[in-house]
């Protein structure tokens, strides 16, 4: 792994291809090390990215490919599945993927003689997010432009099966709801379903169009927060079903939200790639108002500002994967108040 010093990145992996995607495992893998997965025109990395703070004779960022998958479609989403392990005998490596061809691929690996793909089908136009059940990851939820969110066991049989009233832009099952499901749709409302009753008990509104990312977040299962038009947008949902706050913060659109995987006032914004004035950018809740430096100042610029954004739950640092065109790169920041994603 190579220090690059010319867009803020702390490390830059070269990539043989256009990387299209990039997801951190959110769960336990059993590993020091961070499980990673990057997907490009035909082809899924899997690799792990051990930091200084959880090796002392490391310096800076260690990366290593585990595996790479052919895949003979571009990939346009990952999700890990909770049941990934490396501390078993032999490793598990379960993760799935969203394709151009409008299918979902489930993969499972031992990292070893064992690598095997099985295909969902059922959406009849672009699928734009993808999740597993965090528990037992024995189900699939996704959403896509047909304006369905369809609900999946390993087998690929159908459980579940929403009708939106817009395109479906984000999912989310938080591992303290598991019985719940977020579903963002493009017309700028956010619906909470219950899976047991199979209905949606709580919705909230963004008021402006479009919307094109969403996320629950991780540490406080009351807030939500997404982006639409030019803006970020921050729900409580005990509160209200319209945003407490919202900032204007990309001239040309915005894309994704992401909120830290460890702290409730972290999150991740980015505008459109390709736009000369795109960026990626960090905001701090607690002082929106006077951002210090690290906080809230874009990390990446111009045409190669990232496509997708994830975040790891290591040491002291904000740790970001960023896409540029046919790099990996690895943000880091040290926050003031060691606020970590």
């Amino acid at each position: 792994m190579k220090q690059d010093a010319t867009r803020n990145a702390a490390y830059t992996v070269d990539c043989e291809d256009y990387v299209h995607v990039v997801e951190f495992n959110p769960f336990e893998s059993g590993d020091s090390g961070n499980l990673i997965a990057y997907g490009g025109n035909n082809f899924v990395v899997i690799g792990t990215c051990t930091f200084q703070e959880e090796e002392a004779d490391i310096e800076g960022i260690q990366y290593k490919t585990l595996r790479t998958f052919h895949h003979g479609v571009r990939v346009d989403g990952i999700a890990w599945s909770p049941e990934t392990r490396l501390d078993s005998l032999p490793p598990v490596i379960k993760f799935c993927t969203s394709a151009a061809d409008k299918k979902i691929r489930l993969f499972t690996s031992d990292l070893q003689d064992k690598n095997e793909y099985k295909v969902l089908e059922g959406h009849t136009d672009f699928i734009n997010g993808l999740v597993f059940d965090p528990k037992e990851g024995q189900e699939i939820a996704s959403v896509s432009d047909d304006h369905t969110c369809r609900i999946w066991n390993l087998e690929g049989i159908q459980t579940a099966h929403f009708l939106l009233h817009s395109p479906g832009m984000s999912v989310c099952w938080h591992p303290e709801e598991s019985f719940k499901l977020m579903v963002a749709e493009k017309n700028g409302t956010i619906r909470f379903y219950d899976l047991l009753a199979q209905q949606a008990i709580l919705s909230l509104e963004s008021e402006q169009m479009p919307l094109m990312s969403a996320h629950w977040c991780l540490k406080n299962t009351f807030k939500v927060g997404a982006v639409a038009g030019n803006d970020w947008l921050i729900w409580d949902i005990t509160r209200s079903s319209y945003p407490q706050d919202k900032r204007p913060v990309h001239m040309d659109r915005a894309c994704l939200f992401r909120w830290s995987t460890i702290n409730e006032n972290l999150f991740a914004t980015t505008g459109y790639p390709g736009k000369m004035a795109s960026q990626f950018q960090i905001h701090h809740l607690g002082h929106p108002q006077a951002p210090d430096a690290h906080a809230q100042r874009p990390w990446l610029t111009g045409p190669a500002a990232p496509r997708h954004v994830g975040s790891s739950q290591t040491g002291a640092r904000t740790r970001v994967p960023c896409i540029g065109r046919r790099t990996l790169n690895h943000c880091a920041t040290r926050e003031a108040r060691e606020s970590i994603f």
